[in-house]
């Protein structure tokens, strides 16, 4: 057996590289508020995303077995033991820093969204409305980013100006994702925004979101809101207006760079950004 190609490794690492990226968008949300880094802060962020999405990643649905056929074989129980070692790790840090909303609610929105709640005959799950998980999605994280954010600023503009950011951008990220799941997704009956609506209108309306998200900014560090990280913000629409035109199309890709485009252009965005800061910041 290829221990590394196993199904229940593969599920295990699914959710890491977006759990690398949540740690590093939260060091850019502190960049942004002028807040002096805290790597225990991001480590314990990072693990609380991981658990998040591995568990949603552990619970059966029937779209996944077409959208993430490579996982149905692993080992869920495995997975499930990860998730809660990884919550508890996070939790446990962020409570020394004496945050615990940070830390509860995107587990317990996570679960509503994967597994839902039966109480008789209703059942309340977030996963399936029309645009209603990608709302979901980017308030969950965009105020537990903001969340976190305000424990170390009494700047409520800051904290204003990165939920903002943060939610939309999620938001618009989620949408994106949903366009390689579309087969799974209409087998299902899941009403995504790509689903209902077709690709070309919502690419227009993620460009108009990333045009209006990006000028909020500029006005919110010309007034004084949030740092001037131009490199960043600069990244971000570049990686926005790109990823909206450009990703629609790669889903059918089976080798080479542009199967892995989603993953280099949307979890990798804040890699790159930073390094480009470093970079640009060390040259001038």
């Amino acid at each position: 057996m290829d221990i590394v190609n196993s199904p229940t490794l593969r599920l295990l690492n699914s959710s890491t590289l977006v759990a690398i990226s949540g740690a590093l968008r939260l060091h850019i949300a502190f960049l942004l508020a002028g807040i002096e880094p805290k790597i225990i802060v991001y480590l314990a962020f990072g693990l609380i995303i991981y658990a998040t999405y591995t568990l949603d990643r552990s619970l059966d649905c029937k779209e996944d077995a077409i959208n993430k056929s490579e996982l149905t074989e692993s080992n869920k129980h495995i997975a499930v033991i990860a998730c809660i070692l990884s919550f508890l790790a996070g939790a446990l840090i962020l409570a020394g820093e004496n945050i615990y909303f940070a830390s509860f609610f995107p587990f317990i929105i996570g679960y509503l969204y994967s597994k839902g709640i039966k109480t008789g005959k209703l059942t309340l799950k977030l996963k399936g409305s029309m645009g209603g998980k990608n709302i979901v999605i980017g308030l969950t994280w965009g105020g537990t980013i903001a969340s976190i954010v305000s424990k170390w600023t009494g700047n409520i503009f800051a904290v204003i100006s990165i939920f903002l950011f943060y939610a939309t951008k999620l938001f618009m990220n989620s949408v994106l994702y949903d366009f390689k799941d579309i087969k799974g997704d209409a087998a299902a009956g899941i009403k995504t925004l790509p689903v209902c609506f077709g690709k070309d209108r919502i690419r227009k309306i993620l460009l108009m979101f990333c045009s209006s998200l990006h000028a909020s900014m500029i006005i919110a560090f010309l007034m004084g809101f949030i740092r001037r990280e131009l490199v960043i913000l600069s990244y971000s629409f570049v990686i926005g207006t790109c990823a909206s035109f450009c990703l629609t199309g790669f889903e059918a890709q089976e080798l080479g760079v542009r199967k892995y485009a989603r993953e280099i252009l949307i979890d990798g965005e804040s890699t790159i950004a930073l390094v480009l800061r470093s970079i640009i910041n060390s040259l001038f």
